[in-house]
């Protein structure tokens, strides 16, 4: 923004946004500010991690994008009519927001954040004129953390495919190399997918300028959605090309050169890379364009008159319906500091410590296995166990791994369906199945049956996630009930358990599951003690 532009938002001084319209917005940001507290935390604490480092300049930008898009229309106040569906985005926006904080998720609370910005902006412009801005509103979108759920299931597939990418890279180079799961076995070293695809972490901010480059060109709209598209691809390539180049040094060069290679390119060079990809898809599409501008034109660069722009803030209405809402933010705030903070409710249970080393007939084999600190790290739990059982006549264990979490809304527990995976073993079948009849219980008993498989290794597994008395199957219905559990009852506690046992190619897979059956019926009743279903 240049000074002139500033003079000009400012006619005569701060004394023009002096007037009761402002003063109502002030008032209503200022209740938002405090109502969605919750999920302003969640957004700061998001913002912390790699993936999410972006976040603070998504404001910024969408800020830039409604403010482009105001210069086409003219002041104009008497025509910012039909308000109150601004209103009632507002009120939706609370509503969402309420529930969020009750069930104790911020990332709720957070996402209510974008469309109460809505409904401000209908309110100040009116539905006729605001409704034209929903791409600045809609870009803030890329400021959010993803779903736990979601973020793990679409990071590990994108990490898989870029893995195989890289390595089919690198078999061009005649670089001896072999994938498994997550381990990319180099010879003289190993990469884990982990490690060698952290520059996927840039996807999510080169999305958003995808976002910004689709928005502003001026093109057909194959155009827009082609630039817009483009992002995942890019990043994936490039994360490639990363890993491949990894490679080549640690063949031709040796170990001791990839280290600085490795920090070089975790740094902004593979965004800033992807970024010049953008523009030189963007310099392609103009050769398809009609009109054939030049890349500047067709982007819509031009940042001058946004300070004036910004100075009609000054117009804004005190209008009934901007009253209404701050009224309502205020209310909002009030009754939030009625409610009582119910805080962690997290039943009192015993530690997996304590679980018998006996079930029926089967009996703990060895000592509790623990895990490494980085997968101990990453699984998040409060309290795990992990342990063999045997049985006399049968000369095939059954693994028993159970994870327990206080409160899973920070991020819920992680499926078997992403880790195993990235473990190496493939997942050859897999069905939800519900076993309430042949568990005899009152309540439904649903859980994953799978087949996974490594070379010629075949295990059959076992897993569910459980929550109170509910044994839950899908990944996707557990948030859900999670969400249910912390609005009713203020609790947010919740179980994986995963039972896996080898399938030896001698016996009929009935066998191995009978294995499964017998350890599942075993455990129920001790079960309680350590995931407490009331």
């Amino acid at each position: 923004m240049s000074a002139s532009d500033f003079q000009t938002s400012v006619r005569g001084g701060f004394a023009a946004f002096l007037n009761w319209g402002v003063f109502w917005l002030i008032v209503a940001v200022i209740g938002a500010g405090i109502f969605f507290a919750d999920g302003i935390d969640a957004l700061l604490e998001a913002w912390q991690l790699p993936e999410y480092s972006h976040g603070p300049l998504i404001p910024v930008l969408s800020a830039f994008l409604f403010l482009k898009q105001l210069k086409d229309y003219p002041i104009n106040p008497d025509v910012y009519r039909n308000r109150w569906p601004g209103v009632a985005l507002v009120t939706l926006s609370l509503v969402m927001a309420a529930l969020g904080i009750m069930a104790g998720i911020g990332d709720i609370v957070a996402y209510a954040l974008i469309l109460w910005v809505g409904g401000v902006l209908l309110i100040s412009w009116g539905w006729d004129t605001g409704k034209h801005f929903w791409p600045g509103v809609v870009h803030l979108v890329y400021m959010l953390p993803l779903p736990g759920v979601i973020y793990y299931k679409t990071t590990t597939y994108l990490q898989f495919v870029s893995s195989e990418l890289g390595v089919w890279m690198l078999r061009l180079f005649d670089v001896p190399v072999f994938l498994d799961g997550n381990i990319i076995d180099l010879g003289i070293m190993k990469l884990h997918v982990a490690e060698a695809c952290s520059g996927l972490r840039y996807m999510f901010p080169i999305m958003s300028f995808s976002y910004i480059f689709a928005t502003l060109y001026k093109g057909p709209a194959w155009h827009k959605v082609f630039l817009l598209l483009a992002a995942v691809p890019i990043a994936i390539f490039m994360n490639s090309v990363r890993i491949a180049v990894a490679g080549v040094i640690v063949q031709y060069y040796g170990v001791e050169w990839l280290d600085g290679f490795t920090h070089f390119f975790e740094g902004w060079v593979i965004f800033l890379a992807c970024i010049f990809i953008l523009f030189g898809l963007a310099w392609l599409m103009l050769f398809l364009h009609p009109d054939r501008p030049t890349l500047v034109d067709a982007l819509d660069l031009d940042t001058s008159g946004l300070g004036t722009q910004l100075g009609r803030l000054q117009y804004i209405q005190p209008s009934k319906a901007l009253v209404s809402v701050s009224a309502l933010m205020l209310a909002g705030v009030l009754a939030l500091q009625a409610v009582p903070d119910r805080g962690s409710l997290a039943p009192e249970r015993d530690s997996f410590a304590l679980f018998p080393r006996t079930l029926g007939e089967w009996r703990q084999q060895g000592p509790r296995q623990m895990l490494s600190q980085s997968v101990a790290s990453t699984l998040g739990a409060d309290d795990y166990h992990q342990i063999n059982l045997v049985k006399a006549d049968d000369p095939h264990s059954v693994g028993l791994f159970m994870a327990w979490y206080d409160d899973q809304s920070a991020g819920g527990v992680h499926s078997p369906e992403i880790c195993l995976p990235g473990a190496g073993w493939e997942i050859a079948w897999l069905e939800r199945s519900d076993i309430t009849e042949a568990m005899g219980t009152d309540v439904p008993f649903k859980i994953n049956r799978a087949i996974i498989q490594k070379g010629e290794t075949r295990m059959m597994v076992y897993y569910w996630f459980q929550q109170k008395e509910r044994r839950i199957a899908w990944d996707f219905a557990a948030k859900f009930w999670l969400m249910v559990d912390g609005i009713t009852t203020g609790r947010t506690d919740g179980a994986l358990i995963r039972l896996t046992t080898l399938m030896d190619p001698r016996e009929d897979d009935a066998v191995a599951e009978t294995r499964l059956r017998e350890v599942l019926q075993e455990m129920q009743d001790p079960l309680k003690r350590f995931i407490p279903e009331g």
